[in-house]
């Protein structure tokens, strides 16, 4: 489904925006829209930031919302059909066996790469996982990412010259 109003355009805040900024952008800019205080009869204005706020301030239709304008990769087809919380609880039970899971399959859970893995995340996003590392949303997985950044690295340098 493919909106044609974009809800973070329209409380002009940027897709990775707290809740709290959510309510705040929406609370200003409904003072600036509201009929009762400009005298404006065009309810358009308010109708979309009404429409925005209530997509955007309940997580779980942001989340729908931010899947619906931002598709999952078809890599993801294989989880296809599992839910955020399955996956999260597989992600769990993995990361409790140690080795045995790959950090690359680790499920991010929040933000606007809800559902993807770190490994999909380093081939679409690399600046997005090296600032994730950096962050304190990402310190539970600051071992995985360290770990996929350091493949990452190898794969993009250089093979070693061979002597002729």
């Amino acid at each position: 489904m493919v909106h044609l109003r974009d809800a973070y355009k329209i409380l002009q805040i940027d897709p990775s925006a707290l809740p709290e900024v959510v309510e705040a952008a929406y609370r200003v800019l409904a003072l600036v829209h509201h009929p009762d205080r400009n005298g404006n009869r065009d309810n358009g204005a308010m109708a979309d930031l009404n429409w925005a706020y209530s997509v955007l301030h309940d997580p779980e239709r942001r989340i729908a919302y931010d899947r619906e304008r931002n598709p999952v990769p078809v890599a993801m087809a294989a989880h296809e059909g599992s839910s955020l919380l399955e996956r999260m609880q597989r992600n769990a039970d993995a990361s409790m066996e140690g080795d045995a899971a790959s950090p690359s399959r680790t499920v991010i859970d929040f933000g606007r790469y809800t559902g993807m893995t770190l490994g999909q995340l380093a081939r679409s996003d690399p600046a997005y996982l090296e600032w994730l590392r950096r962050h304190s949303a990402g310190a539970r997985y600051r071992h995985q990412i360290d770990a996929v950044l350091t493949s990452l690295a190898a794969r993009r340098a250089p093979a070693p010259a061979t002597p002729e």
